[in-house]
């Protein structure tokens, strides 16, 4: 038999493992305590008592009130439920000027898609430039800013480049303006400390599938006080906010993984950083490598980088042939072979945009990982950069 390939799972950006205790958190409810939690019998009873024990634990992980958590089926049902049922609101206020949302360049394509949709149906949405590093300015909201505007939405660290915003200002801004401020925190939640309050949040998106828990869960946390329309109409549950039956295992899923994400994320993440900033500081080695985002104001568990003349695909393929797994954009829109409106916005040409790999550790990420990726990637850029008519030979 031959030697088994050394795996390297470094693509956790994309999604997580589910940890083995959410596993056994979420078992029983499958076929066990099955009932509808809408129903009055004890099986639903016993159901609709363990989602709201959840509903604490998502609170908590962002200093929410539980009442203030509607659970959707995941990040992107959540950020469509924030613009748009925000936006609703404003419908009859259409006009030649229509009601202004600010967004920026580099969002999340479930945030993105939502704004254009709403731009072609009468509202006025503004695209916010970020700088090199992948930070938005201040003073660029500050000046956009309309009587017209109610929203804001701006993603909390970027599933891309892992650069982080600076969401507490952000929030005095649309505090002082009173505008509705929404984050999609889907890759922050659970690596960073995240406190809604401090930052003046109204709505934020997360998901469960990033934080160790099942696909197909997150939830859309509402400030009270905040009216959004529903998306979808039914049975009004979840405060006649979202209907659907609950998806029970799901949401103990949600808040087994916030609850123990919770514990663990300050070990975690400085385990995470250390080898995160070991990795780049390897990687920077090979000629012509750069980083994209911000060197220090970004998420714990990213680090993307750029090689002149090296294809993204290419380096992907060659990284799985040894066993790792790595990303060339973030995986919603990985299939696409049009360069990131990310790095584009970054100022970064197509030609170097192709030539990104993102790397995305988790908490089970070993330093033999980091070593291994280390050795062999330097090898991977120059064996693909002699085959390239782009590179100086």
């Amino acid at each position: 038999m031959g030697v088994s390939m050394k795996k390297v799972y470094l693509d956790y950006g994309a999604t997580t493992p589910v940890d083995p205790q959410v596993i056994s958190a979420m078992k029983p409810y499958f076929d066990e305590i099955y009932g509808n939690p809408s129903s009055i019998h004890s099986l639903g009873v016993n159901a609709a008592d363990a989602i709201e024990e959840s509903r604490k634990h998502v609170a908590s992980i962002i200093n929410a009130k539980p009442e203030e958590i509607v659970f959707t089926s995941g990040g992107t049902e959540a950020d469509n439920l924030a613009i748009k049922g925000i936006a609703s609101k404003y419908e009859d206020k259409k006009g030649t000027t229509g009601p202004h949302i600010i967004t920026t360049e580099i969002e999340h394509p479930a945030v993105l898609e939502t704004c254009k949709y709403l731009d072609k149906t009468g509202f006025d949405v503004a695209y916010l430039p970020v700088d090199t590093e992948g930070i938005i300015k201040l003073k660029d909201i500050e000046q956009i800013i309309s009587k017209n505007t109610f929203l804001i939405s701006i993603i909390y660290g970027n599933n891309e480049i892992g650069t982080i915003q600076p969401m507490q200002e952000i929030g005095k801004i649309t505090s002082k303006n009173n505008i509705f401020l929404h984050t999609d925190a889907v890759q922050a939640v659970g690596k960073i400390p995240i406190d809604i309050k401090k930052a003046n949040i109204d709505l934020l998106s997360l998901s469960a599938h990033k934080i160790y828990g099942p696909k197909g869960i997150g939830c859309l946390y509402v400030k009270k006080g905040v009216k959004i329309t529903p998306l979808f109409h039914g049975g009004g549950h979840e405060q006649g906010k979202r209907s659907s039956t609950l998806n029970t295992p799901g949401i103990i899923g949600l808040g087994k993984a916030c609850e123990l994400g919770k514990k663990r994320m300050k070990k975690d993440s400085a385990k995470m950083i250390k080898q995160r900033d070991t990795l780049i500081k390897n990687i920077l080695k090979i000629e012509e490598s750069y980083l994209n985002g911000h060197s220090k104001k970004r998420l714990p568990n990213n680090a993307h980088f750029r090689f002149t003349a090296v294809e993204g695909e290419s380096l992907q393929l060659m990284l799985d042939s040894k066993g790792i797994a790595a990303a060339t954009g973030s995986a919603c829109s990985s299939k696409k072979l049009t360069p990131s409106h990310v790095l584009l916005a970054l100022g970064l040409t197509p030609e170097e945009s192709h030539g990104s790999l993102r790397f995305t550790l988790g908490k089970d990420t070993s330093d033999q990982d980091i070593a291994y990726v280390s050795e062999e990637l330097p090898k991977i850029v120059q064996q693909l950069r002699i085959m390239s008519p782009l590179w100086k030979k």
